[in-house]
């Protein structure tokens, strides 16, 4: 599910600060092959999904919330994931693709993270953003691999909690504290 929330919210915030409207242009989440880049016939903005690993960021701190009733649940700290997506623009030649391009580099470059308000959802934690080349993955290997040319384009990593662990009852608070001293003996006696 984390996957989808945020493709949505990629789609929804390139397509509110570009303006790319969906009768302009589209947003696309395909894998870039000759094929698929055959058939465009309007701009489009690709971010291919591909790499899916475990973050380098710590786990995010345990959370708590309370419920109807006012109960309490806690959840452990949740293991991050990372997303990589390779962002690429696509349109009638390359000097509007570098325009395109650069215009999602200015609106993602200022962002430390997904703003909530291009969520489909409450998060529950914030989801950052990144830019840069990739150790594992160079921007070469993975045109290659997808069978497209190289062309102009960036990695961005996107960093958030990944969805492993329920929410559970918390323990009722502690009222009072009674001691029990009866049959024990001070010492020295």
């Amino acid at each position: 599910m984390f996957i989808r929330v945020v493709d949505e919210s990629l789609e929804r915030l390139l397509r509110a600060e570009l303006p790319l409207p969906p009768e302009v242009g589209d947003i696309s989440f395909e894998q870039p092959t000759g094929t698929w880049s055959a058939q465009l016939s309007r701009l489009t903005v690709n971010l291919f999904l591909y790499d899916v690993a475990r973050s380098t960021q710590p786990s995010r701190a345990p959370m708590r919330r309370v419920v109807d009733g006012g109960r309490g649940q806690r959840r452990i700290p949740l293991p991050m994931v990372r997303l990589g997506y390779l962002v690429s623009a696509w349109a009638g030649s390359p000097r509007d693709e570098h325009q395109l391009l650069g215009e999602v580099i200015n609106r993602l470059a200022g962002l430390p993270g997904l703003p909530d308000s291009y969520l489909p959802e409450p998060a529950g934690a914030s989801i950052d953003l990144s830019f840069g080349e990739d150790e594992q993955n160079r921007l070469r290997d993975l045109w290659t691999a997808v069978g497209g040319q190289l062309k102009a384009s960036f990695t961005l990593q996107v960093h958030l909690p990944a969805d492993a662990f329920d929410w559970t009852a918390e323990p009722p608070a502690v009222s009072e504290i009674v001691a029990r001293t009866a049959g024990l003996r001070a010492p020295g006696r």
